[in-house]
């Protein structure tokens, strides 16, 4: 059987370590900072949980924090901008590197994938101004290594 991405980020641990130094990177970006004020009480357990439950770990984020429609709600009417996105999988890629993830071809590529196709359901979710307009995602995505 295949290990899961979760796994080879070293799991929880892995990935909470990560997380928190994505999230403080966030934080301190001038222009991510706007869309994050002072920070979010639980962003960063929100954020671990889906990371984990994306990449084959536990499903604590659906069934217990709200899952997708958390997602949803959190990113109306922030107006995100193609320019902050990039920067937000910038920040994302460099922290993979800070946190000390794996750095093998194949994980970096699903890891740059998810975070670029999750900045892209972001910045279209966060423009919509109807439910019509939103991205079809309506649950966690399951990522794999292609």
């Amino acid at each position: 059987m295949e290990r899961s991405l979760y796994e080879h980020a070293g799991g929880e641990e892995g990935l909470r370590r990560f997380i928190e130094i994505f999230y403080r990177g966030l934080l301190a970006d001038p222009l991510l900072q706007p869309l994050f004020g002072e920070g979010k009480a639980g962003h960063v357990d929100n954020l671990t949980a889906f990371t984990a439950e994306t990449f084959g770990g536990p499903d604590t984020f659906s069934a217990r924090m709200g899952g997708f429609p958390l997602l949803i709600d959190a990113h109306r009417g922030l107006r995100i901008e193609e320019e902050q996105g990039r920067r937000f999988v910038e920040l994302y890629m460099t922290a993979a590197d800070q946190a000390g993830l794996p750095d093998d071809e194949p994980f970096r590529a699903a890891l740059r994938s998810h975070v670029e196709f999750g900045t892209q359901v972001a910045v279209q979710n966060s423009h919509a101004e109807t439910d019509d307009e939103l991205h079809p995602l309506r649950e966690v995505p399951r990522w794999g290594w292609t």
